[in-house]
């Protein structure tokens, strides 16, 4: 399977890892669109190219701007402006449009092209969010390969329009650093840029350089890649948990209620969900020791403790723009299993007695509250799960019982350390007794696999099944993972069916991530590691890169950011079994898989610590940095 997706591999890893590259010009399958995101803290940029069979490039670009809020102000309320191709500054040779034709593009944190027009000009067009400012950046270098000197411009100097907000008037522009003509001799280069930026109507327009706002996004990419270093024997591996990290690391935004990790995908800014940012995105960001991302994640947990009353009603499914408002349309999803783990996992990974202090009793409230949400045989009940009806999900599923599991689990080791042995010794007996239910209502055999149904009077098996092995509970670990891999749910496309047999082809990268994560835990990693390599190089080096996706057909395969997450979490806690069992302590239960000499995790900083992980057929050594 590997074999076969890395032979229709379109993309290119190249200079060691940092970038990926698709020669444009010696591709046969042409044309091609792909589309990709983008974020600063202040701006998100959803980016569509396209390139003809002729290798014509044709651009279109969506900014969102998450603090411009629009009426009403809800979920989707952030201000996002599509740039008419014919509307903004163009650039211009000799007062005709540039059209060149590309002969590669590449991507390294900065989407970069270079062609070349019928005259000899060589074009070379780089795009990127600024990292603090509400602006996109195109900036195009032109070097003069003919023969005589080239009047090289733009169409017009800037374009804009006016859009209402919940606080007035903005204008949207499109602004070039350079309106004037220059005139270009042969062998000469120079550089314009375009700015994709939001103001008040009352405020003067904002001067950008260019320059240097592509080399702080540049220095901020480097930040969010250097810790946590994955090294195998394998380049594409390496260089898809490189971006992952990326993706997972941008989508982070200034906000009236703190600095916010949010989604993205055009429609999830300025907000916090209890399944993306505090089940999904959390636990790996207290693995990198990020001070901005440990502050997002911090405000994710903090902006549902007010939520949490004495009466136990649910607590909401996300809390959106900004921090003014929620939305909990979908019932319980079992929101309250969801913020328990995600809390408890992270202050634990994180290392910090300070931040457990402050939301233990959040994680208190939440596993009372699914105490009180057990049904009649043990299991957790709620109304949805994450899919939120999109799929049966029964009364009581799989994936909320098992989060309450491992809440448990984790919570006692937190109650533990602030010394309330009573506290600790009741969640463990909760946690084996919800072990024990887990067992009864949700194990099953299906195709002759003996591993668990979804929710009671589920008759096929759904992707989720991955639960339990993800915290811990491997009595039907074989049987799970060889349902997860059978041809019952697995897809041509590195796709998991979300549930057996459906006509539609429902995929989401979330749930299995999820079983990936499972089955490695498991110690079963050779059984899906085929599998896994080739998840990977196709979503890194196929037809939509270079990231995870949230979902096909719905969304149309968006790059959301927590899945980047739950694709790193595969690695830390799946292939190297990093595992929390109290402040600054954890351990290790790597296994090295059948298709790797050595694995390596540099850099990481969890725990309360710094440290590597090294492990080849000697075993696994753990070396803190700085000493042996």
């Amino acid at each position: 399977m590997a074999a076969r997706e890395s032979a229709h591999s379109r993309w290119d890893v190249v200079s060691s890892g940092r970038a990926i590259e698709w020669r444009v010009a010696s591709d046969s399958r042409l044309p091609h669109r792909d589309w990709m995101e983008m974020s600063g803290r202040k701006a998100s940029l959803l980016f569509d190219y396209t390139v003809s069979s002729n290798r014509t490039l044709a651009l279109a670009r969506r900014v969102v701007w998450p603090c411009v809020r629009t009426q009403p102000n809800n979920t989707h309320a952030s201000l996002g402006f599509d740039f008419p191709a014919n509307g903004i500054p163009r650039l211009t040779a000799d007062g005709e449009i540039v059209d060149e034709k590309v002969s590669r593009i590449s991507f390294d944190g900065v989407w970069t092209s270079v062609g070349t027009t019928e005259s000899g000009l060589v074009v070379e067009r780089r795009v990127f969010p600024s990292s603090t400012a509400p602006a996109v950046f195109e900036c195009w270098r032109v070097t003069n390969g003919g023969k005589r000197s080239v009047a090289v411009g733009v169409t017009r100097a800037e374009a804009s329009w006016i859009r209402l907000g919940c606080t007035g008037r903005f204008v949207v522009s499109a602004a070039a650093d350079r309106p004037e003509t220059v005139a270009l001799a042969p062998g000469r280069s120079a550089e314009l840029a375009l700015a994709f930026a939001v103001r008040r109507a009352d405020e003067r327009p904002r001067a950008f350089n260019a320059a240097e706002e592509e080399a702080s996004r540049l220095a901020r990419v480097l930040q969010l890649t250097d810790r946590v270093r994955l090294e195998t024997d394998d380049p594409a591996l390496d260089a898809a948990f490189r971006f992952a990290k990326i993706r997972a690391g941008e989508s982070v935004y200034e906000t009236a209620g703190g600095v916010m990790h949010s989604p993205g995908g055009g429609a999830y800014y300025a907000g916090t969900w209890c399944n993306d940012q505090v089940e999904y995105a959390g636990p790996w960001f207290a693995m990198t020791g990020d001070e901005l991302l440990l502050e997002a994640s911090m405000n994710a947990y903090r902006q549902y403790v007010p939520f949490m009353a004495d009466d136990y009603a649910p607590i909401p499914s996300s809390v959106i723009a900004e921090g003014r408002d929620y939305w909990n349309g979908a019932g319980d999803r079992g929101d309250a299993a969801m913020w328990a783990y995600g809390a408890s996992r992270f202050v634990l990974t994180a290392g910090r007695r300070d931040w457990a202090d402050e939301l233990r009793p959040g994680i208190r409230w939440t596993l009372e509250y699914c105490r009180r949400k057990l049904a009649a045989d043990g299991v957790v009940a709620s109304d949805t799960d994450e899919l939120e009806g999109r799929l049966p999900s029964g009364k009581a599923n799989l994936n909320t019982s098992s989060l309450c599991y491992d809440a448990l689990r984790k919570a006692a080791i937190v109650e533990r350390a602030f010394g309330d042995e009573k506290t600790a010794a009741d969640y463990e007996a909760r946690a084996v007794r919800l072990r024990d239910a887990i067992e009864r209502h949700f194990g099953a055999e299906l195709h002759g696999f003996k591993t668990y149904r979804y929710y009671e009077g589920c008759k096929v098996l759904r992707s989720w099944i991955g639960s339990p092995l993800c915290v811990g509970i491997f009595d039907r670990a074989q049987d799970t993972a060889g349902a997860l891999l059978s041809p019952h749910l697995r897809t041509r496309n590195a796709g998991l069916l979300s549930a057996e047999g459906d006509p539609s082809g429902v995929t989401w990268d979330r749930s299995q991530l999820y079983a990936f994560r499972g089955i490695f835990a498991a110690g079963l990693g050779d059984r899906a590691w085929d599998d896994f390599v080739a998840y990977s190089r196709t979503r890194l080096l196929g037809e939509h890169v270079p990231y995870p996706v949230e979902a096909w057909p719905e969304g149309d395969m968006r790059h959301l950011s927590a899945e980047s997450a739950l694709y790193c979490r595969v690695v830390t806690e799946g292939l190297f079994g990093l595992e929390p069992t109290g402040f600054g302590t954890f351990r290790a239960n790597a296994r090295l898989p059948k298709g790797l000499k050595r694995m390596a995790l540099r850099n990481v900083h969890a725990f309360g610590r710094v440290f590597d992980v090294e492990v080849d057929e000697k075993g696994v050594r753990i070396k803190e940095c700085g000493k042996d």
